[in-house]
């Protein structure tokens, strides 16, 4: 009864229309987590593409071969997978449809990108993680354009 009682008085109350980039109303965006998450993909990518594998046939050496090349795809697919996620929240959270009139490209520009990301986390092909990094650079000068700022592109790498 109790329950029902307050259920009733809570649906009187209307609720604040807020808008964040997750369920907390922070209002906070930023396409810098997607740079720093793409770094790593490329990173981890130019790292796999250098490695040899033993020329002996121990168990300890391929041991240590395996569990470097494992650690290092694992992170690649982790950070593609997380640099999918926070663009993703730029594109359909702080993106609004009066920014198409300033950059009529930017839906094709987050569906490649994400469609990148996705190629980085089922490939080991620099040439996508190179593409990745230009997709993100372009998301992050439109992203700044719009809060009428233009933020140097700086690589942690």
């Amino acid at each position: 009864m109790l329950n029902k009682a307050l259920s009733r008085i809570l649906n009187l109350i209307a609720a604040t229309k807020v808008h964040a980039h997750c369920d907390g109303p922070c209002g906070v965006y930023d396409p810098a987590s997607a740079r720093v998450a793409a770094e790593a993909v490329l990173s981890m990518t130019k790292k796999l593409t250098t490695m040899a594998p033993p020329s002996g046939n121990t168990p300890e050496e391929w041991s240590t071969y395996n569990n470097t090349f494992s650690r290092y795809v694992a992170i690649k697919e982790e950070q593609a997978q997380e640099a999918k996620k926070e663009l993703l929240i730029l594109w359909t959270d702080y993106f609004k449809p009066e920014h198409l009139a300033t950059f009529p490209e930017l839906h094709d520009t987050f569906w490649k990108a994400a469609k990148l990301c996705s190629a980085c986390k089922v490939n080991i092909d620099q040439g996508k993680a190179e593409e990745l990094m230009q997709a993100v650079e372009k998301i992050h000068h439109m992203f700044w354009k719009s809060k009428g700022r233009a933020d140097a592109w700086i690589t942690a790498s």
